[in-house]
This record gives structure tokens, sequence and C-alpha cells, in this order.
């Protein structure tokens, strides 16, 4: 008599219902959150901040198109705090530096191939030219 009608846990039907995964606190919303929005109802000012360490029970979970498009009431203000640990998207500046390192970094390659032509420092005797990666061989006849 002292044993249970329920099966073993094992054998359990998997519930969909529970995730790990922390989502948007907007109704209808089960994208993954991104973002905690706090209240600060003596300053009337809604803080959104990174996605919190653990859930809080005054605070809001919000994936990250909620999160863009959130507004406080008349009157109040948003703080948006940044993620340091974020990756950021690149400016026009460092575009440009990362174009000019890989054209800096282009440059030793084409020393090396000018260094490799004949009558020049060290190189393949049998190298004539060198475009990018590919080069150009005297004939073995010549």
């Amino acid at each position: 008599m002292g044993e249970s009608r329920r099966g073993p846990l094992k054998s359990a039907v998997p519930s969909n219902v529970v995730s790990p995964v922390r989502r948007c606190s907007r109704t209808a919303c089960g994208r993954p959150a991104v973002a905690t929005l706090t209240y600060v109802y003596a300053d009337s000012t809604a803080v959104l901040g990174p996605l919190a360490t653990y859930a809080e029970p005054h605070c809001y979970d919000l994936c990250a198109e909620h999160s863009e498009r959130l507004t406080a009431p008349r009157g109040w203000e948003v703080v948006r705090l940044s993620d340091p640990s974020a990756p950021t998207r690149p400016s026009g500046d460092d575009l440009e530096a990362l174009a000019n390192a890989v054209r800096e970094a282009a440059r030793p390659q084409e020393r090396a191939a000018e260094a490799g032509k004949p009558g020049g420092r060290g190189g393949d005797p049998m190298e004539v030219g060198r475009r990018g990666h590919l080069r150009v061989l005297r004939s073995p006849d010549n």
C-alpha cells in the first residue's frame, strides 16, 4: 500500500511551459530578455539597464525590440544604462582604422615580392613576379 500510483520522475512528460531562459515580460511576447526595466517612483524615472543577474519581483525583463521602443509616461525620464561588456556597433572611424590596418598588413607582402625579383635579396630565383598569392615563374629553359 505504500506505493504511489505515479510512475517514476523520469517517465514524466517534459514541459515546454517552464524555460531556463528568461523571457520578455510584455504580454504575448516570448522572445528572450536582454534588458531589465526598473521604475524609481520617487524620482519619476524609468531605468533600463543590462539584464539583471536574477529576476526581481518589481522589475521587468524586456527583449531587444521592446527595450528599444520603450517610452515613459509624460513627465518621467528614461535612463538607459549601457552594458560595458556588450559588443558595440563599429563607428565609421573603426571601419576606416580596420581598412588601414588591412592595407598596412598587405604592404610587407609587396616588399617580399620585390625582394624575390631577379637581382633582389633572397627569394626564389625562379620567381619573376607576384600578384597576391599567385607567382610568375621563369621558364626552366631560360
